[in-house]
């Protein structure tokens, strides 16, 4: 408890100065203060794993616990990485550097070199991302136990075969941009597995699925683009995280939605007709498609802003937010197969899309599911957020239309009274009653002209 407490006041301390907070000391519990000059300066000679947050942020807080495993996991592991974190809204000026736009922000620094973190947070992820941006941008595979051991370690890995090339030249590039999504390596051709058939050198292949495919410049296009499309496996449990990294991808996804609590006939066979296509057909669909299962609709209909039954399949395009629903009944994986490839061939019609009158319909949609959602977990707060505004508005629309109202009507009136003939008689003069005496005289007379004023004198 007296540890606990002592690692509590120091962060108290050390936490409103807005300076980077490395793990350090016994058990990784005290803080060390890094000041923001000292930082500036030293922070090229170290490789720093720093989380940007703000002190409000809910997903900050959130963070928190799992940062403080990592920076646990990272010092008992003997890393030479230096896990940190700064308060972005007190030094804006070191996250406006850093490019940091939202909170939180993990980024590694390494050098002149910033790597921003995508992945899931979870401590196993986190760590994962450092060891390996941390790490050489390209490891060597000296012998086939390395290469074996490698194929046991990771799920995806990239590697390129032969000596100095063009092509090892892009390889490089792509990997210094993908270095944080996947690993790279390198291998002389006695190192490769039996396996592998190679028809010309120098290539680059990525393992995956316990298979193999090798990058053909001819079909494949840019090698970026290829390893960014590769780089997932075949089948994926789908979440709304990944189905966005997919949309970087430019494939199709095809989606087995489920219920995974209930294990009826229908829910289980689509998901194994999903995966029995992903395994059989990689080598003819692996370009253009992807595939997974999810469990439930709820992120679906707010893709596709409609309600989707379940169990179902449907494929996305998550580039351009069109989808295929299916226009048949899937009995088995021909029938799967036979979709897809009408997919491909343009024979079933695409829905959605991001035209001007979908995103208009979006707008619709995410306000309609905003309202909905505040109802129903909190029916007053509803009340009081969208009643008490439109009760202001009413009483306002109210009080202008009858204001407008009053006036036309005098308006019209004294139009009226101004407008009309005046035929009445004229009414006699009556005798003005006596002034009082002390009060004011009365306004004079118009003077009347001087030739009547002369015959009332005659």
């Amino acid at each position: 408890m007296q540890r606990i407490a002592f690692w509590a006041r120091k962060r108290m301390a050390l936490g409103n100065s807005g300076t980077i907070l490395a793990w350090a000391g016994e058990q990784g519990l005290p803080w060390l203060k890094k000041t923001e000059p000292e930082f500036k300066e030293n922070r090229k000679d170290d490789i720093w794993l720093v989380d940007f947050y703000a002190p409000w942020c809910g997903h900050c807080k959130k963070l928190e616990p799992i940062w403080n495993e990592v920076g646990l996991e990272m010092k008992s592991l003997g890393s030479p990485v230096k896990v940190g974190k700064m308060d972005a809204t007190s030094y804006s000026s070191i996250a406006s550097e850093f490019g940091v736009r939202g909170y939180p922000t993990i980024k590694l620094l390494k050098g002149d070199l910033a790597y921003n973190y995508r992945g899931p947070r979870t401590k196993d992820d986190i760590i994962e991302f450092a060891h390996r941006v941390s790490g050489a941008l390209i490891r060597p595979l000296p012998s086939q136990q390395m290469f074996e051991h490698m194929q046991k370690r990771h799920r995806v890995f990239f590697v390129y075969i032969g000596g100095e090339s063009p092509l090892k030249e892009k390889y490089i590039d792509a990997a210094s941009e993908l270095i944080v999504y996947t690993y790279f390596f390198s291998a002389s051709e006695e190192v490769v597995p039996a396996y592998v058939t190679l028809k010309e050198m120098p290539a680059v292949l990525v393992f995956k699925d316990e298979t193999y495919f090798v990058y053909d410049e001819y079909e494949d296009g840019d090698l970026s683009s290829w390893i960014n499309r590769e780089r997932f496996q075949n089948y994926l449990t789908m979440d709304g995280f990944l189905l966005y990294e997919l949309g970087d991808t430019g494939k199709l996804v095809a989606i087995a939605v489920i219920d995974e609590k209930n294990t009826s006939v229908e829910h289980t066979r689509l998901k194994s007709i999903i995966q029995e296509v992903a395994r059989d057909y990689r080598d003819q669909f692996h370009r253009d498609f992807q595939f997974g299962h999810m469990d439930g609709n709820d992120y679906i209909n707010t893709l596709l802003m409609d309600e989707l039954k379940v169990p179902t399949v449907v494929v996305l395009n998550t580039s351009n937010q069109q989808y295929f629903l299916l226009d048949r009944q899937i009995k088995n994986a021909e029938d799967m197969v036979q979709f897809i490839n009408n997919i491909l061939d343009g024979t079933v019609d695409a829905q959605g899309g991001d035209s001007i009158l979908q995103r208009l319909k979006r707008i619709v949609f995410d306000a309609k599911s905003t309202v909905v959602s505040i109802f129903r977990s909190s029916p007053l707060m509803g009340c009081f957020l969208f009643g008490l505004p439109l009760g202001v508005i009413s009483i306002m629309c109210y009080g202008i239309c009858t204001a407008d109202a009053d006036g036309g009507y005098i308006e019209e009136r004294y139009e009226v009274s101004k407008n009309e003939p005046d035929d009445s008689p004229e009414p006699a003069e009556r005798p003005e009653p006596p002034q009082p005496r002390g009060a004011a005289s009365p306004l004079p007379a118009p003077q009347e002209p001087k030739d009547v004023l002369e015959k009332k004198k005659d």
